[in-house]
């Protein structure tokens, strides 16, 4: 317990100050004591549970000036969301001494991940946080989300801490990032991948979008601070010079990397062989994963683990030791007929364009592909989807992802909008049932999408099912 004072900015004012015992944003986790965060959502305003919330024991309510609070303390501010976050920060007691956020469209999860390996490879005690869930040496916790709110996430990073973590690395989406989920930590080193079509449903605008994941740089870094930043994006420079005016120490990798450049790449059988730059020194590097979007994952995780002080030779060598991530471009198996089957989670046209090119200079034969697109999302990138799928796959399969609460019909329709030529088969593992059975010894197999999830999300609201569902493990019982 703490008193309430004790979590407030210096100078903020209240009616009273109780001692609180911890902090929630959902009424029906409130117990005795609690500070209930009461914010006005895209679909929910938190404010009409505020008298459930302090029915179950909340003391104080974190809203707006205008929100009525009756039966306990209301800490009103113009961004509640902000200054609870400000708040629960203050409650928990330490986090990792040197934590990173990766934002960007692409790359988030494997950037976090390689830079986890890397920091562990340098000796250290080291957790990554996103998409794939809680991951340390020791162990993997699944929490499906790429960033939980802002009283769960500090509390995971809490706990890592008392566990020993001493770096920590952890996707910071636009949603994250607009909502303030990932506020009050000390963030020491921001890094950016890409930005592509995503999300548009919720931020309307890529300028809007875009505008989002800048705010690790604009404000969430901590004051010196450091920007580590893929530099052959087209935003690479706008978001370059705002790393510059906020007086971060900026770090710029890629063939026009100013810091860490790729002066050249070559393709091998089970990887990539790659020249780099640094300080006028070149480096040989032979990186065992396929893929130039994976050479960008690589090299910013990289970057980071320079910019927390590690040394560039070391760090280096270490990329060459590499574990492939789960679910990006990882090889499930190889069909009865030779032919190598891959699953990745590209969903975004960019993404899924970026592993097809991955794949191609692997494919003697024909490049096989199964995709399809998420429901009660950006509805705007289907088509783009298919256009990218008929440019670059030899052979397109349409099927369900997770339809949610869509008429998944409708969804394959409206890929098949850019993609007119492809098969069109809605049982997604029929689908790659069909993709293998037709794959020669010279053809590549590739199933985009859903990467590591575990389950097929149909129906939605009180209907929703969860359909255990692993692209893996059905392509490897379809190969078999």
């Amino acid at each position: 317990m703490t008193q309430l004072s004790s979590l407030l900015p210096i100078g903020f004012k209240t009616s009273a100050d109780p001692l609180v015992t911890g902090l929630a944003i959902d009424h029906r986790k409130i117990t005795s004591g609690n500070i209930f965060g009461a914010f006005v959502g895209e679909r929910v305003n938190g404010e009409d549970y505020i008298p459930a919330a302090i029915a179950a024991g909340a003391n104080v309510i974190v809203a707006r000036p205008e929100a009525r609070v009756d039966g306990a303390v209301h800490v009103a501010s113009d961004n509640p969301r902000q200054l609870f976050a400000q708040m629960a920060a203050r409650y928990f007691p330490q986090f990792p001494g040197t934590c990173a956020a990766v934002t960007g469209t692409n790359g988030k999860t494997s950037i976090v991940e390689m830079t986890r390996q890397l920091w562990r490879m340098a000796g250290f005690h080291a957790a990554s946080i996103g998409t794939l869930g809680i991951t340390t040496g020791d162990d993997r916790v699944v929490t499906g989300l790429t960033t939980p709110d802002v009283v769960t996430f500090l509390a995971n990073m809490a706990g890592l801490a008392a566990e020993g973590v001493t770096h920590a690395a952890f996707e910071a989406s636009s949603h994250g990032l607009h909502q303030y989920r990932t506020e009050g930590l000390p963030v020491q080193i921001g890094a950016f991948s890409n930005l592509s079509h995503d999300h548009l449903d919720y931020h309307q605008t890529m300028d809007a979008y875009f505008d989002a994941k800048m705010r690790l740089f604009r404000e969430v870094v901590v004051d010196g601070g450091a920007a580590v930043i893929w530099a052959d994006d087209p935003r690479s420079g706008q978001v370059a010079d705002i790393a510059r005016a906020r007086g971060l120490q900026m770090m710029t990798v890629g063939a026009q990397g100013d810091d860490l450049r790729l002066m050249d790449r070559q393709v091998t059988a089970l990887g990539q062989m790659l020249q780099l730059r640094h300080l006028g020194k070149d480096y040989t590097v032979s990186l065992p994963l396929i893929g130039g979007y994976q050479v960008a994952n690589a090299l910013v995780s990289a970057g980071i683990v320079m910019a927390s002080g590690q040394d560039i030779g070391r760090t280096l060598a270490d990329l060459e030791r590499l574990q492939p991530v789960r679910g990006r471009l990882e090889r499930a198996g190889i069909s009865r007929a030779g032919a190598p089957i891959y699953v990745d989670y590209a969903h975004t046209p960019d993404a899924l364009g970026a592993a097809l090119d991955a794949l191609r200079p692997h494919a003697e034969g024909r490049l096989i592909l199964v995709f399809g697109a998420g429901g009660d999302r950006d509805q705007a990138k289907r088509p783009e989807m298919g256009h990218v799928a008929a440019a670059k796959a030899d052979v397109q399969i349409i099927t369900d992802d997770n339809p949610r609460g869509e008429d998944p019909a409708a969804i394959r329709a409206a890929i098949a909008a850019g993609a007119p030529d492809a098969l069109i088969i809605g049982d997604r593992r029929q689908a790659i049932s069909q993709a293998i059975a037709m794959a020669g010894g010279q053809d590549i197999v590739c199933i985009a999408g859903k990467g590591h999830e575990q389950g097929q999300i149909i129906g939605a609201g009180a209907d929703v099912r969860v359909i255990p569902f692993d692209d893996v493990s059905v392509a490897r019982e379809c190969a078999a």
